[in-house]
C-alpha cells in the first residue's frame, strides 16, 4: 500500500474511533485546527505523563513551571520573533495554494534520496548475503548521480537559508522543475516572508487597548522566571526548567493533518549550564532524547538525527531527532544550544539583572541554554502512525479475516482493558460491572457488552485496548476469566483475583521509566 494511501486511512480511522475530529466541523471546520475526542484525549495525557515524568522524575535537577499564554509584548521584542519570525512562501498562480519554499525543496531532495533507497532495496534481495551496501552507495552509478544531485541542491539551499536570499529560494525551485502538488505546474510567484505570530488586543477600551500577543512557543516563558525558580529552589547549575503549554502560529500552509497546526501543545525543557560547557551538555542531551523514543519499541532504524543545515542566529548546535512518518522522515523533537542569547536579551530588555552567582567559581555570569522541545500533537501523530497495523487473518476452519489493530504500547493506551460478559443475561453483567468497580481506580477500563463478542474484539483493537476480559459461565463456577492479549490475539485463564497483577506489570509507567533510568 503507497505512503499517502496509508496516512489517509490513519486520518479516516482517527475520526471513526474518537481519537481526532475537525474543529467546529458542523460549520464545516477551521483549517489547521483540531479536537481530540474520548480516547485522542487520553492518549495524548499519557503522552505528556511520559515526558514529564521521564524528565521531572528522573532528573532531580529539573523541576515544573506552568507560564501564562499571555506575556507582556516588550518580551517578543526582546526574543527576536516581533521582527524575525518569518516563513519563507511561495504561490503557485494555477493552483492558488501556497507553500513553505524551504519545505518543497526538502522533499524533493527526500524524493531523490528515497530512489536511493528503492534502488538499494532491490540490490538487497537481487544479492542476498553478499550485499555490501556501503560498496554499492560508493560505487552504483545512478545512486551516485543521485546523491550527487543532492549534494548540489543542498549547497545552494543552505547558503540560500543562511544568506535570507529568498531569489536564490525559488531558482532552486525553478532549476530542479518543482511542480506544485495540486496542479503539476511550475508557474510561481516570489518568495516572500510571512510573520506568524497572531496579535491581539488587551484593555477595558478600544480606545486604551494595548497590542498583545498569543505565545509562538513556551520557553519564554521559561526564560523570564529563570531567576524565580533559581532561587526559590535553590537550584545550582546545571539544572532545567520543564513546561507543557499552548502555543500559537499563524500557519499559513498547515496540512498533512495534526502534523502542522495553528493551536498546538509543547513538551519543552530549558536546560542552564555553565559556559563552555554548553556543547557536552548538548550531546548529553541528545542522547537522552532518542533514547526516551526508542523505548517505545517502534523499532530503532526508524529514528535518525538531522543536523540543521541553517543555524539559528542565537545558537551554536542544533539537531532534530526524526521519526519515518508514512509520509517520510519528519522531524520529531528540536534540541538546541541556544547559548546565552535569551537570558542576555531580557536583561537589556527589562533593564534587571539576570545572572546566576556560581559560588565554585566565585563569579557571576548569565547561564548557557539547552532546549529539548518536542510537539504534543506531532507526538500523538508519530504514536498513532507508528500503532496502525491493517491484518489478515486465517481462521482455523480456513477462511480469512481481517483487522485493524492500534499496537500502542500498553501504558499509553487510553483504555487499558475493556471487561465484557459474554451473554446479557444469567448474572454475567453483574459480574463484568463488578470487576470494573474494582479496576477502574487502577486503570481506564471500559464495560462492553453490545455485539456479539468477535465484533466487541475487533472495536477494542481498533482503539488500541491491550486486554479484554471475558466473563462468562465458567466464571460463576470457580471465579476465573479468559483474558485476550490484544497483539498476539491469545487467549488465557486466569482467576480474577490475579487480573490487577497481571495488567499492572503492562500498563505502568515503572517498566519504561525504570529503563530509562537504567540505561
Amino acid at each position: 500500500m503507497a505512503q499517502e494511501d496509508v496516512f489517509k486511512k490513519l486520518v479516516a480511522h482517527c475520526k471513526e474511533y474518537g481519537y481526532v475530529f475537525p474543529s467546529s466541523e458542523i460549520y464545516d471546520g477551521l483549517s489547521a485546527v483540531y479536537d481530540y475526542g474520548q480516547y485522542g484525549v487520553e492518549l495524548k495525557n499519557n503522552i505528556k505523563k511520559y515526558w514529564w515524568d521521564s524528565m521531572v522524575l528522573l532528573h532531580e535537577n529539573v523541576v515544573g513551571l506552568d507560564s501564562a499564554i499571555f506575556m507582556h509584548p516588550t518580551i517578543w521584542k526582546a526574543s527576536g520573533h516581533v521582527d524575525a519570525f518569518n516563513d519563507p512562501l511561495i504561490d503557485n498562480k494555477d493552483s492558488k495554494k501556497r507553500y513553505r519554499a524551504d519545505v518543497l525543496i526538502e522533499e524533493y531532495m527526500a524524493k531523490i534520496s528515497e530512489k536511493n533507497d528503492r534502488e538499494i532495496e532491490k540490490a538487497s534481495v537481487r544479492f542476498g548475503s553478499a550485499f555490501d551496501e556501503k560498496k554499492f552507495r560508493e560505487t552504483n552509478p545512478r545512486v551516485l548521480a543521485n546523491q550527487a544531485k543532492i549534494d548540489e541542491i543542498n549547497s545552494r539551499y543552505s547558503k540560500a537559508l543562511n544568506a535570507n536570499d529568498l531569489q536564490e529560494l525559488r531558482q532552486i525551485i525553478i532549476d530542479n522543475e518543482i511542480v506544485c502538488p495540486i496542479s503539476g505546474t511550475r508557474n510561481w510567484t516570489d518568495v516572500r516572508q510571512f510573520n506568524l505570530m497572531f496579535a491581539t488586543e488587551i484593555g477595558s477600551t478600544s480606545d486604551g487597548a494595548s497590542t498583545i500577543y498569543l505565545r509562538p512557543e513556551t520557553a519564554q516563558g521559561i526564560f523570564v522566571n529563570f531567576l524565580n525558580v533559581q532561587k526559590t529552589g535553590r537550584m545550582k547549575i546545571p539544572f532545567g526548567i520543564a513546561q507543557i503549554g499552548k502555543a500559537f502560529r499563524n500557519e499559513i500552509v498547515a496540512r498533512q493533518f495534526i502534523f502542522r497546526m495553528r493551536e498546538f501543545e509543547q513538551m519543552e525543557m530549558q536546560y542552564f549550564v555553565s559556559p563552555g560547557t554548553e556543547l557536552e551538555w548538548f550531546r548529553y542531551w541528545k542522547e537522552v532524547r532518542i533514547k526516551w523514543f526508542r523505548a517505545l519499541g517502534f523499532g530503532d532504524d526508524n529514528y535518525r538525527f538531522h543536523d540543521h543545515t541553517k543555524l539559528a542566529h542565537y545558537a551554536n548546535a542544533a539537531t532534530d531527532i526524526e521519526f519515518k512518518f508514512p509520509f517520510g522522515f519528519k522531524e520529531v523533537e528540536g534540541i538546541h544550544s541556544r547559548t546565552d542569547f535569551d537570558l542576555k536579551q531580557h536583561q537589556q530588555y527589562s533593564g534587571k539583572k539576570i545572572q546566576y552567582f556560581d559560588p565554585e567559581k566565585g563569579e557571576s555570569y548569565i547561564p548557557y541554554v539547552i532546549e529539548t522541545s518536542i510537539g504534543v500533537d506531532r507526538m500523538f501523530l508519530h504514536v498513532i502512525s507508528a500503532s496502525y497495523f491493517e491484518e489478515e487473518l486465517k481462521k482455523e476452519d480456513g477462511t480469512s479475516d481481517s483487522r485493524v489493530v492500534m499496537r500502542l504500547p500498553a501504558f499509553l493506551a487510553p483504555v487499558k482493558l475493556a471487561v465484557m460478559p459474554l451473554v446479557k443475561k444469567d448474572g454475567l453483567p453483574e459480574i463484568a460491572e463488578k470487576i470494573v468497580r474494582e479496576l477502574r481506580f487502577d486503570f481506564n477500563c471500559q464495560y462492553d457488552d453490545k455485539d456479539s463478542i468477535g465484533r466487541r474484539y475487533r472495536r477494542q483493537d481498533a482503539i488500541g485496548t491491550p486486554y479484554c476480559i471475558t466473563i462468562d459461565h465458567q466464571t460463576i463456577e470457580d471465579n476465573t476469566v479468559t483474558i485476550r492479549y490484544r497483539d498476539s490475539m491469545l487467549q488465557e485463564r486466569v482467576p480474577v483475583k490475579q487480573l490487577r497483577d497481571i495488567i499492572e506489570e503492562k500498563v505502568s509507567f515503572k517498566g519504561p521509566l525504570k529503563k530509562l533510568s537504567d540505561e
